[in-house]
Order: C-alpha cells, then structure tokens, then sequence
C-alpha cells in the first residue's frame, strides 16, 4: 500500500472521525461542558495567533480570559482551567481509540516487513533452507517494565481498548456511553501505585494482548510454512520487570517477587483454562469431550483448589492436547485440530510461567553488601578490600560459606539476598524460564559481575547447577567504552567460563540507550551502542561466547525508541543478532502493543528485521572504512557540543525553572523514586532518564533527541564531507534511522512556548543555545532528505503528530502559565495554598501530555 494511500485512510478513518465524534464531548458530565467545549476552541486560536505574534503563555491567557470571559477572580480562572485541562486530556483519549480503531487500515498486515512477506521472499528466492536454519537460531523476547511512563490509568486503558471497539462497529450508541464511561473516570491516582499494582497493570496485556498476538503468528508460520519451526523451539518470548526490578525501588521486595510469579502463573492458567471453555463449544465428540473435561478440571484445580495451587507442569498440558490431537486426526477426520494446534502453540511458548521475571539491582548495593560482610562474616577473607582484581574474582568465584541473610542490617541489603534464593522457589513452581536472569546496573568492572555470582554461592545454590544467567547492563559512554574489556576478564576465568559453559556458552548483555543519551547526547550515545556491540561480538566471538544483547530502549528517539525495527533490520554480521531483546516500557506498551493487531504487526516487524537483513541483505557489513571514520568524526562532534551544553552551569536549573520536573513524583504514575540517592538537592547524576526526558518533552524541546546533530552536519560540510554524508544517507539504514528518529524528535519541539527566555538574564544564553542548534539540525536534516518538512517521508505519522500536537497546545500553555506563577509565588513568599494549587494544575497537564505524545516519556 503506497504513502498516499495510508495517508487517504488516516485522514478518513481517524482524521475526520476525530471531528465528528469530538461533538459528543458536550454531552460529557463536566459543569458547564458545552460552554467548556466551546471556549477550549476559543483557547486553542488564542494560542495559535499568539505565539504568531510572539506572546507569551502569560500573555496568551491573560488576553484569553480578558476577551473571551467575564471572569476576573483567581479562583474561578484556576476553576476553568482545571475543567479545560479534564477536556482536552479527554479527547486525546478519543484520538488514541481512533488511531486503535484504524490500525489494520492504515497499517498493510500482509505487507511490508510481515511474515507472510518473509515467507513469500524466501520462496520466491528459493531461501527457505536458509530460513529454516536461521529462523530456528533466532528469537525475540519483548521485556515488560514498570518504568513511570505510562500516564494512563488501568481503567482509562480499558475504556480505550472499549472505545476503539466501538468505532470499529460504528456503534454510536457505545462511543456515546463510553465517552460518558470516560467523563466520570478520574485519570489522576490519588495514590502511588505498588509494585503488585504495576504487575497486575501489565499482566493485562499479556493475557489480552501478547497471548494472541504471538499465537496468532505462530499458528500462521506453523499452517504457511509446516516444517519451517522446530519443535519446542519459542521463537516468541515474554520478559516482566515488574515485581524484579529493585534498582531504586525500595518497594520491591522479595515477597513482592513472589507474589507477581506466582500471579503470572494464575494468569497463564487462567488464559489457558478459557482457552480449553472455548474448545468445549467445537469440541463435542466421543471421547474428546471426556479428555477435555479432565484438562480442565486439573486447571481449575490449579486456580481455585488450595491443595492443588501448584501440581501442575507444562508437559501435562502438553500431553493432554497431543492425546485430544491424535484423537481427532484419526477419529474425527481432523475436524478442528487446528484449533487444538493452535493451542498446543501457546503452551510451547508460555509454559506456566507466561514471561521471565527479572531480578535487578545496583552494583552499588552489591558493594555495600559485600562491605557489611566482610566486617560480620567470616565468606571472605579479610584483606579482600585490599586484593588486586584478579585475587577478587577468584575469592568471589569460590565462596563456600553459607550465610543467613538476617546479619545485613540494612532492609534493602537483606532483600537483595533473600530474592537470590527465593529464586529457587520460582523456578521450582514455574519452571527455570520461570526466573532465570539477573540484571547488574551500572557495571563497572569484572568484580561486579562476579559479586552477584558470589552472592549465589553464599545463598546456597551451586557452581555446577547455577540456572541463572548474571546480565551486566553497560549504560554511560565511559561504561560502553570499557564494556569488551570486562567482558574478555570474565570469559578469561575458569570459573565463570565453565558457569557459561553451563549455560549453553550464552552470554547476555544489556545496554541503556536511556541513560547513555542523557550522559552523552543522541548520535554518541547511538554511536557508541553500536560499536560496542561490534567490540563485544569480536570479544566473544573468540572466546567462543555467543552473545544476545538485550536492549534497554524507552519510547521516544531519546532513549532509543522511535522506528526501532530499522535497527535492528541494518546490523550487519559484524555484530551478533541471534536474538532481539528489548524493554517495551510502560507508555510503549499500550501505543505499540495496545491491541492484538498493532502488538501482531509490530511483533512481526522485530522478526522480519531479524530474519531478513541476515537471509535476504547483499552487504552483510553496516559501515565500510571510510564511512565508520565518517560517522565517529560526527558522533564526536556532536558530543563535544552536548557536552558543551550539559556541562552550562545553569542547565539543570533551567530544566527545574522551565518544566514540571520537581513535579514528576506527585504524578502518581509508578512506584519508583524520580531519582537515585537521598540528597535533596537534584543533580543530573542523580536524575533518572525518564524524569529527565520527559520533562523535556512536555516543554517542547526533545534535546536528547537532536542536540549536536547539526553541528555534526555542519562541521562535515565545511571540512568538505557533505556528499560523504549524502552517500551514507542513502546507503546506510543505520544512519538513515538515525536521522529519522531525529525528525520525529523535532517534529514533537514547539520553541515558541518558551521563547520568552530568549532575553532572560539567566536563562537567555542556554534557550538560544538550544534553538539555534534546533534551527541548525532541522537545516542539515532537511538537506539530507530533500524535503521542505520534517517527517514528510512518513506523512501518516507526520499528520498524526500535528494532530495530537495540535490537540495539547493550550494544555503545554496552560502549564507553562502555571509553573510561572509557581515561580512568582515563590519568589515573593506569597500564599502557600494558591501555590500548592497551582504545582497541582501543571502536574495534572502532564497527563495530556505526555499521553498525546505517545512516545514522549
């Protein structure tokens, strides 16, 4: 289906509809809502001839409250304010259920980047050997966070999913009661979800979404290509974060932990004891019915029956559905043994434990474990602090004291050991996929790696039956740059060799796109992922390691979202791409995987990315010479001008002076802190990503989304490198997505919101350093692209980001207005209470925000 063509059915099927449907708002149940709707239009061209005149969000509401109002009181102007922010943050939600409802139409499901498109290029190549080798190599595992990025309650989620269903049908009499559903539906929490909240959040989508999503396209490979995959070979798999990131959490605990495992084992029996009632309407013959009856007894008894909870393994599953299959192929002339095919295929990749509960921790808490004890315990020998490197790892590599985790006296400390052995247990009701992985954050050397090891070994489990695997996760550009050399001194020592060995000699590492954006700026932190990857492939490649990277991407081009699948579609055989592994966090999850079509396609892009570049791709090198010089001249360009930037005096003041930042934790959105450590001032080491890059993009600047890039550009074109960088456009997919997240990342800035701090005698200096280099990146992209706008290469997901952007302009000018009148309260010392009041409005804008973005936090 052409660009035009897609563009065509947006622009009818959620374009127009948006229009239509948006008159229904006024049968909201809001005070006044007709006179609300009627003025949040009124609002939207002040807002619009303002800023063209060069008004600020002061000025913008001061006149609209002069001219189009009667009112004069503070109170009543906040009152309306409040009622416009409940109505704008509404009809987001009605363009969210549209683009849902459009999906399939809008997006070719047989095209471009599906499997059926892999399949039909492997035959017409005659490849399906190849593919049959690769393809049985080869997995993606989606990973589910609980990181604060979802703005959407659980319930507002619902009436989305509802809603888009709805207009699907054309069923006007629904969309008018779930619109009134959504006018009584409060979208704040009045409180900080738990851990268990945020698990139970999530497990929604797997049993709704991800179930039928990946069975769905399994069942298609298995019925299109019949010995295409291996048996008991999970091409598919589920991560889950929630309940096992610790990292900053002290509200993660061990009982915590086991409290979501145990729950995603209810939830897939749950899923597959409604999977065995539907069977029961088709499958009503002699003798299946009976084998049929027993199933799902055993998995009520598994649900509902105390002394059965946890008697229950995935080969009884299996080998009733094998028997009920044989009967029905020689019985019953194999009348619906495709929907016992079926499944048969979502128990081979679910199993009972439905998705991988991760453990994370800091290397820091690890350290201090460690310190606690060497001074109460007698595991290490007491000149351990004093040992050189290698002496370390092998004290650590040889542990044979048990020890009770009751000596640690700090809670976080003792928690930390208690979920190392608690993972047993997991692993014992679940199965090992069960629980099997741990996660070190901010690794900095080999010992780290071996610490976690270590603290196995004293928590009782052996070196010869150590079903874990330890995941250093590399973040920072210093971090990244020393990434091969830790990794060769691991695989270099006897005893976490043979652990490898063990595991199949498979060494996962993570790395923070998060993290190293905000340390190093978007094209160095890209830059460096990559040739990292490129260092620890050739690293483990001879030491004979296969190495899986699992990638910690976030939503937005920022923190290395945006057209993912691109990515992965230009590695080269240079660096290892056995398995695609990534962080779908929270934001991500429902505008990327919200519905069972849109987690379908993207699903099957990730595959047809992994599958093809390797199968189908003549050049099997992403860089040649000349070009890898080309892009480390740029990326080090661009990080000498972020540096420049992050390094301003002023630049984290001007992030909490401008944006919602101090504002992030009242949002009530996850449970985690907004930053590390407990000093109460805000450093940007402190800070987390998300906090960080959100709050850039609800001031509409998306600086780690395009700082430095052109400056890049612009010193390759006066050290006469331009057409070289034309030729690496056109040629190169890597760098191509790179510049087209960067697109995406700009599309989303709006400067004139805050240009009123292009003359500030503080501020001035860094709001034209950020605009100028706006101005600078948008030249050279478009340059690039020979394109007059941004995005016009993708004009589907341009208009629907003009949309949405359109949408929230007076919500991002109302809550510029509040946090200005934030700061003169609070540099007069005046009222408290209006103060608190209006801290409240400009938090309660993030939600429109943030949720029009999509991709935003």
């Amino acid at each position: 289906m052409s660009a035009s063509a897609n563009l065509s059915i947006f622009q009818s099927q959620v374009a127009i509809k948006f229009q239509l449907y948006n008159s229904l708002f006024t049968s909201l149940p809001f005070h006044r809502i007709e006179k609300t709707g009627i003025l949040v239009s009124l609002l939207l061209l002040n807002c619009e001839e303002g800023y063209k005149k060069k008004q600020g969000p002061l000025e913008i509401i001061h006149e609209f409250f002069n001219k189009q109002t009667n009112i004069h009181s503070e109170q009543e102007k906040i009152d309306l304010l409040f009622r416009f922010v409940q109505y704008i943050e509404r009809q987001v939600v009605l363009f969210d259920a549209l683009e849902d409802a459009a999906f399939k139409e809008v997006n070719d499901m047989q095209g471009k980047g599906t499997v059926k498109q892999l399949l039909l290029e492997a035959e017409q190549k005659q490849m399906m050997d190849t593919l049959k080798k690769r393809i049985n190599d080869f997995s993606i595992q989606l990973v589910l966070t609980a990181h604060p990025t979802q703005f959407y309650r659980g319930a507002v989620l619902g009436i989305i999913h509802d809603l888009s269903s709805a207009i699907n049908t054309n069923n006007e009499k629904q969309i008018y009661t779930y619109l009134q559903q959504l006018g009584r539906t409060p979208f704040f929490q009045q409180q900080k979800p738990t851990p268990y909240d945020e698990a139970v959040s999530l497990i929604w989508y797997l049993e709704n979404v991800f179930y039928h999503a990946a069975g769905r396209i399994i069942t298609y490979l298995k019925e299109n290509a019949p010995d295409l995959l291996s048996n008991h070979h999970a091409i598919i798999r589920m991560g889950f974060w929630p309940g096992g990131d610790r990292d900053g959490n002290p509200f993660v605990t061990r009982n915590i932990s086991i409290q979501v495992a145990n729950s995603l084992r209810e939830s897939i029996i749950r899923s597959y004891y409604s999977e065995v009632r539907r069977l029961k309407r088709r499958l009503t013959f002699k003798g299946v019915d009976i084998a049929l009856n027993n199933l799902e007894k055993r998995l009520y008894d598994n649900l509902f029956v105390p002394e059965h909870a946890f008697d229950l393994t995935k080969n009884e599953i299996l080998d009733a559905l094998q028997k009920i299959r044989h009967q029905l192929i020689y019985e019953h002339n194999y009348l619906f043994v495709n929907l016992v095919e079926s499944f048969i295929n979502k128990v081979e990749l679910f199993g009972l434990h439905f998705a991988t509960l991760d453990i994370r921790q800091d290397s820091s808490i690890h350290v201090k474990i460690y310190t606690s004890i060497l001074n109460d315990t007698e595991v290490l020998a007491k000149n351990y602090a004093e040992a050189t490197e290698a002496e370390q790892l092998d004290m650590l590599a040889n542990i044979v004291t048990n020890i009770d985790s009751a000596v640690l006296k700090d809670p976080v400390q003792k928690d930390t050991l208690d979920i190392i052995a608690a993972v047993n247990d997991i692993q014992r009701l679940n199965g090992e996929a069960g629980c099997n992985r741990y996660i070190i954050s901010h690794c900095f050397s080999a010992v780290n790696v071996m610490e976690v090891f270590g603290m196995f070994l004293m928590m009782g489990w052996k070196k010869h039956h150590l079903a874990i695997d330890i995941v250093p996760l590399f973040e920072t550009i210093d971090d990244l740059n020393n990434a091969a050399n830790i990794m060769e001194t691991l695989y270099q020592h006897r005893v976490y060799k043979n652990h490898l060995q063990q595991r199949n000699n498979k060494q996962i590492i993570m790395l923070g796109f998060s993290d190293g954006t905000k340390d190093g700026g978007y094209l160095m932190a890209n830059w460096s992922i990559y040739k990292t990857k490129e260092a620890l492939t050739a690293i483990s490649k001879q030491y004979g390691i296969n190495v899986v990277f699992f990638d910690g991407r976030g939503g937005p081009p920022a923190r290395g979202g945006g057209k993912t699948h691109q990515f992965y579609a230009s590695m080269g055989s240079n660096i290892s791409n056995k398995e695609i592994q990534l962080t779908i966090q929270g934001q991500t999850v429902s505008s990327n995987f919200g519905t069972i079509d849109s987690a379908q396609y993207n699903i099957e892009q990730l595959i047809h990315a992994g599958m093809s570049n390797e199968i189908f791709s003549d050049n099997k090198i992403t860089f040649q010479n000349k070009e890898e010089q080309l892009m480390e001249e740029i990326a080090e360009t661009s990080y000498q001008a972020y540096l420049q930037l992050k390094n301003h005096p002023y630049f984290i003041d001007y992030l909490i002076h401008v944006s919602p930042l101090k504002l992030y934790s009242e949002t009530n959105i996850g449970s985690r802190p907004t930053k590390r450590g407990g000093s109460s001032k805000l450093t940007l080491n402190d800070l987390r990503a998300i906090p960080f890059v959100g709050s850039w993009s609800q001031i509409k600047i998306n600086v780690t989304g395009y700082y430095g890039v052109g400056t890049a550009l612009q010193a390759a074109e006066q050290n006469g490198k331009w057409n070289e960088i034309k030729a690496l456009y056109q040629h190169s997919l890597f760098f191509k997505t790179l510049i087209d997240n960067c697109e995406m990342a700009m599309q989303k800035c709006f400067f004139p919101l805050t240009a009123f701090l292009a003359n500030d005698s503080r501020y001035g200096e860094i709001w034209n350093m950020l605009y100028t280099e706006y101005e600078l990146t948008k030249k050279y992209v478009l340059l690039l692209n020979n394109k007059s706008t941004l995005m016009a290469n993708y004009p589907v997901d341009q208009m629907s980001i003009q949309m949405r952007e359109r949408i929230v302009l007076p919500l991002i000018t109302i809550q510029q207005y509040a946090i200005t009148k934030i700061r003169e309260l609070e540099t007069y010392s005046l009222q408290e209470s209006l103060k608190n009041t209006y801290e409240k409005l400009a938090m309660r804008c993030s939600f429109g925000i943030i949720n029009a973005g999509r991709n935003s936090a």
